[in-house]
């Protein structure tokens, strides 16, 4: 079993006390609406954001997401890919639920399987063939409401896609002035994409869950210069009881970072807690943001559970504020 690192248990005691001081702002802080100026989640030079995964309990479609993030006073996202083809106009799908139990026979999951590829297929040829038009409508229309992508999340794209379709997710994420795609860590995929992150001079944002170590990314950024970290530090806490600002002080410094993913957690692969409430030390990796001037955003992901009576957009507003005070202080 792991054990509790000390150097994470110090760094959430004294982030403790910005997270209580954020906690007791939220009943001060201005109600956002439509009639004010644009949002502005920009605090002390650092970029507050989402990934707009945080409102999957909610309505998703490129508007609504839009919508959440103006009433959370978000001005910049990492925008998840379904809703961005579906306002492009990509097919539909029935749902799929991959059977589990004893409703896992041999022929069920072929079956699944099956009807998986086909509209994989689908879905394929209709990414190398649809016009870039009405994703530049979308990038104009988050734009003109004052909020930037500066991430698109297009699924799990990976060197198994055709090189069409490859190209297709690039050209996407540059129509609507993202910085990067991000998509699992992974060696193969660094090893397939980097050529095309270079060629384009777009990242690839490697994200992780509780697998990954210290040296984790050396071997995929071995692949390309435009290969980079969607680094959520959350889960890294969670599964290595270790803090994650050495990984932050040393990816910063070799510009490999494209975004953090801003989440609480415990140690010993704890579970989601709201912000200041776990044993991430979410204030002094804001805090070195801000006093390093850094350039890649801080993507809010709600990921703890919702509390009876409130939603998701609530949740966000709350990391928010949290985010704001800490840096404001």
């Amino acid at each position: 079993m792991k054990t509790y690192h000390p150097s994470v248990n110090n760094l959430s005691r004294r982030e403790f006390v910005a997270g209580t001081a954020a906690m007791a702002a939220l009943s001060m802080a201005p109600k956002w609406s439509r009639a004010q100026a644009k949002p502005d989640s920009r605090f002390e030079g650092v970029q507050i954001g989402a990934i707009t995964y945080s409102f999957r309990s909610m309505p998703g479609s490129a508007q609504d997401l839009l919508n959440y993030c103006i009433e959370c006073g978000i001005s910049s996202v990492e925008l998840m890919g379904g809703p961005a083809e579906a306002f492009a106009g990509a097919p539909e799908f029935e749902g799929l639920s991959r059977p589990r139990g004893a409703q896992a026979t041999e022929e069920a999951l072929a079956a699944y399987n099956e009807k998986r590829r086909e509209q994989q297929e689908i879905l394929s040829e209709w990414r190398q063939t649809v016009s870039m038009d009405k994703y530049a409508e979308l990038r104009k229309m988050y734009n003109d409401a004052g909020v930037g992508i500066h991430i698109v999340k297009l699924g799990d794209i990976n060197g198994n896609m055709p090189t069409e379709e490859i190209e297709y997710c690039f050209n996407v994420a540059r129509t609507l002035g993202a910085r990067g795609i991000t998509t699992e860590i992974s060696e193969d995929k660094a090893k397939a994409l980097g050529p095309h992150a270079d060629k384009h001079e777009i990242m690839i944002g490697f994200h992780n869950h509780t697998q990954v170590d210290a040296s984790s990314w050396e071997k995929p950024f071995s692949y390309g210069k435009y290969l980079a970290m969607n680094f959520d530090i959350g889960h890294y806490v969670a599964g290595t009881n270790e803090s994650p600002l050495p990984i932050i002080e040393r990816y910063a410094a070799e510009n490999r970072i494209l975004s953090l993913h801003i989440k609480d957690r415990k140690v010993n692969n704890g579970p989601n807690m709201p912000l200041g409430m776990g044993d991430t030390p979410v204030a002094l990796v804001l805090q070195w943001m801000k006093k390093n001037n850094a350039s890649f955003p801080a993507d809010i992901e709600l990921e703890y559970s919702i509390p009876e009576g409130s939603n998701a957009v609530k949740e966000v507003k709350k990391c928010v504020y949290y985010c704001k005070n800490v840096l404001m202080a």
